[in-house]
């Protein structure tokens, strides 16, 4: 028996492809079994082996070509020279930094161009790439790619943390999820696209070393918060209603949509002593503004207790008036009578 892979130092996926019945052929004896009456014969052992013969003035960085003979989703081997077969990573097989299956670049059978990236005679295995033979697309990045210049990219994936957008083959950039929106809270990058999208970007930073690219799309619309940090400036009453009400406190939802305030608990209480309930609209003052947490904080209480404090401050102003016209009127009393007082006395002298 001559096993498969005993007839030649090429692949060989049926004996047919290289033998055909009544063949007359030259083999050697590999191994003899006299109590199982087996011999295995083989063929490809009465010729050199490949990786001898295979050329010295081959190294890293020649181009070489040869047929896909092996296809796996991490990769795809071909077969340089009878019996030499190269890997060709499927990371290597586009600029794209999105991985996918070696099927879907080559196929059993195609006769590829490649280069040489690693050789190791001693070990016979070679790797190759097929992305190296077209230009890296990170060349010129800063012309392609300055700071500040916009672009359309596809959205390709999502992190907990941002949205991977690639502008073309083998440039990815990040959206941090704090730079989809100005005024959405989002807590994860699904909420605001989806695979496929595609999405206005901006190019807020270029890292060409760590071939790194951030990416921004709130900053391609003004910042309403910076219009908002006047209209909802401490102090300022406003109309709202509350959408949600917790054990915390109350959401609320003023006329601008974007915007939606906090109200604790405790100041959610109306003058009657009862709580605001969901859905309830009143007003509201504002008691905190941040622009950079985006975090308004407001009061429905403290609304009518300042007006019972300004009432007491009044009153309190009205009483004191009053106690010193009367001391006034007081004063001029007593003088009144201290003249009539001195007219007499000096009448009597």
């Amino acid at each position: 028996m001559i096993h498969i892979t005993d007839l030649s130092w090429s692949r060989v996926n049926h004996p047919s492809e290289i033998l055909e019945d009544g063949q007359t052929v030259k083999v050697v004896i590999l191994d003899f079994d006299d109590e199982k009456t087996r011999i295995q014969l083989g063929m490809k052992q009465l010729e050199a082996h490949p990786w001898d013969a295979l050329s010295a003035d081959l190294k890293v960085g020649d181009k070489v070509k040869g047929k896909v003979v092996v296809l796996a989703d991490y990769g795809a081997f071909v077969e340089i020279a009878p019996g030499v077969e190269g890997l060709i990573h499927v990371s290597e097989m586009s600029w794209s930094t999105h991985l996918r299956s070696a099927g879907d670049f080559v196929k059993v059978g195609d006769e590829v161009e490649a280069e040489v990236l690693t050789l190791d005679r001693e070990e016979r295995k070679i790797s190759l790439g097929i992305k190296q033979l077209s230009k890296d697309p990170w060349e010129n990045i800063e012309a392609k790619y300055p700071v500040g210049s916009q672009h359309v990219g596809t959205v390709r994936n999502f992190t907990n943390f941002g949205v991977f957008v690639e502008l073309e083959e083998g440039i990815d950039g990040l959206i941090y999820i704090s730079d989809l929106s100005w005024t959405k809270k989002i807590k994860h990058p699904s909420e605001f696209c989806a695979v496929g999208d595609k999405l206005d970007v901006v190019v807020l930073e270029l890292d060409i070393q760590a071939r790194r690219l951030s990416l921004g799309h709130k900053q391609l619309t003004e910042n309403p918060w910076d219009k908002f940090e006047t209209k909802y400036a401490e102090g300022t009453i406003h109309a709202g209603k509350a959408v949600e009400v917790h054990d915390k406190g109350a959401s609320v939802q003023f006329e601008d949509a974007e915007v939606e305030a906090f109200c604790p608990s405790r100041l959610l209480e109306k003058e009657d002593g009862s709580k605001i309930k969901k859905g309830e609209e009143a007003q509201f003052k504002v008691i905190e503004f941040n622009k950079e947490f985006k975090r308004v904080v407001v009061s429905h209480t403290g609304i009518f207790r300042d007006e019972e404090k300004k009432n007491v401050k009044e009153s309190s102003s009205r009483n004191v008036t009053s106690s010193s016209n009367n001391e006034e009127r007081s004063t001029l009393g007593d003088i009144d009578a201290l003249a009539e007082l001195k007219r007499k006395m000096e009448e009597g002298k």
